[in-house]
């Protein structure tokens, strides 16, 4: 027999707007701008620029308007005040203003200019080659597998395959690999090459021919191995030359780019367009924080539909055509009212943040030295604003502030503890940055391995272990000491 109970319980959920608010929330300034006109071409009740000052009627309370009908179809009274709608009286104009920064404030914006694609390039020079019906098509599929960095990283053999299959071109390797030298005295030098070895090569043979660039040549072709792993004793022994000399042809084979692809101007990457949401500025030895005037649209509710509703309550014949309109407004200035809320809402989450950041790491903004960064946590600014470590985490981690140092990422600023020989607590950030001082000051002829970093860390304060300056080298993208070493 079937057992029936009631219980209750207690749980927590997010309304619709409360989500919708914390995307917006995370969202940087050009993303929050696209939002914005989104919205607006969504909402007709919705409208940007300044409201034009008009005096509402303050008896206008709808008595007839809700989100449901009754059985009967007749609509559900309740009280609206349009008011409501309207009212911002408790918000400072000059808060809601989009222009509300000096006029000779810079706007950052990093603009890129168009033009052909890489493979347009190539393309064009490729048709000053005399090359009958088939090499043309041959040489055309080789340059479309050309990628972004110049190179083509397929076997020889798979593009005669492909050839064949999608082409209706049937062809040899050799053939193939006598229309590749083709494509490869394509500027820029180095294009069309297999691997870096033949990248390097290629660049190599179009220079002037000097004693140093012979020397890289065949160091290039017969010791690459060596010269990669950086065995400079071995490669002075094997071709019996100086250290001058090794010096000199190292130095031509550095001046080489290794990825002839990404240096040409007309390559329309997709490049992240960084706008800062925040400007930190030093005022008389003091910080002092602004939210970018583009995060502060001017919106209002539109008057039509209020005008409209107005309309609807004079009107003494009303049918049911009337009271679905009236329906729709409602739920159009509903919807407006609740997005002008959000943005301010957006607005004060944002800025309250920012200076909770901007004041915990005042040392850093006053002086610029990364060394003086505090380790902080999501917690720790969560705790001082009174706010959930997830809205933090939304701000620090989609957002960029403008500081007389450059353009930071947020999120940059935060970091984990670890304690010195003193007991402190100091930022990983703080210990990279020793780390990364360190290795720039080493003697380059006998670069310091990591074992001796550590000891040098632990001379100035820092107990790390071996395993953390290897983490640390890595993150800071720096390499071994054998592949650092210099001659």
């Amino acid at each position: 027999m079937l057992k029936q109970q009631l219980s209750f319980k207690l749980s927590q959920k997010l309304s619709p707007q409360q989500i919708q608010l914390m995307k917006m929330i995370q969202l940087p300034t050009q993303a929050f701008e696209q939002r914005i006109s989104q919205e607006l071409e969504e909402n007709p009740a919705l409208e940007g620029g300044k409201e034009e000052s008009e005096d509402f009627d303050d008896e206008f309370n709808n008595d007839e308007f809700d989100d449901n009908y009754d059985e009967g179809n007749e609509v559900i009274e309740t009280d609206i005040n349009v008011d409501d709608y309207l009212s911002d009286d408790e918000v400072p104009s000059y808060k809601l203003s989009a222009n509300n920064y000096s006029a000779d404030d810079e706007e950052r914006q990093m603009p890129y200019a168009a033009g052909t694609s890489f493979t347009q390039h190539l393309m064009q020079q490729l048709s000053t080659y005399r090359l009958d019906e088939e090499e043309k098509e041959i040489a055309e599929f080789l340059v479309g597998s050309v990628d972004e960095s110049g190179y083509i990283r397929r076997e020889i053999q798979e593009i005669v395959d492909d050839l064949a299959f999608t082409q209706n071109v049937y062809t040899t390797e050799d053939k193939v690999e006598k229309i590749l030298k083709v494509v490869q005295e394509l500027d820029p030098a180095g294009v069309a090459a297999r691997d870096l070895q033949e990248c390097l090569l290629i660049q190599l043979e179009r220079k002037e021919q000097t004693p140093s660039v012979a020397l890289a040549i065949q160091i290039m072709e017969d010791s690459f191995d060596h010269f990669s792993k950086k065995h400079y004793k071995k490669l002075i022994q094997k071709y019996d030359i100086t250290e001058d000399q090794l010096r000199d042809a190292i130095h031509e084979i550095e001046g080489l780019n290794p990825k002839p692809g990404g240096t040409y101007s007309g390559n329309n990457r997709i490049v992240e367009h960084v706008v800062p949401d925040f400007a930190i500025k030093i005022v008389d030895g003091e910080l002092d924080l602004t939210l970018n005037g583009r995060n502060a649209p001017e919106l209002h509710v539109s008057h039509d539909y209020t005008n409209m509703l107005k309309g609807y309550k004079e009107a003494k014949d009303k049918s049911k055509a009337q009271k679905d309109a009236v329906m729709f407004i409602k739920q159009k200035l509903d919807a407006a009212k609740w997005f002008i809320d959000a943005i301010k809402q957006r607005q004060q989450t944002l800025f309250i943040t920012m200076n909770a950041i901007m004041h915990y790491q005042e040392e850093f903004f006053l002086t610029g030295d990364e060394r003086k960064l505090k380790p902080m946590i999501l917690k720790d600014i969560a705790d001082k604003i009174n706010m959930d470590v997830s809205t933090v985490s939304r701000v620090a981690n989609s957002k960029y502030v403008d500081t007389p140092y450059g353009t930071k990422l947020i999120k940059t600023f935060f970091s984990e503890s670890m304690k010195n020989d003193q007991g402190e607590d100091v930022s990983t950030k703080e210990i990279k940055k020793i780390l990364e001082i360190t290795i720039s000051e080493e003697n380059k002829r006998k670069p310091m391995t990591d074992d001796k970093l550590a000891k040098i860390l632990l001379e100035k304060g820092y107990p790390i272990a071996r395993r953390t300056i290897a983490k640390y080298r890595e993150q800071l993208d720096l390499p071994v000491a054998r592949l650092r070493k210099e001659i």
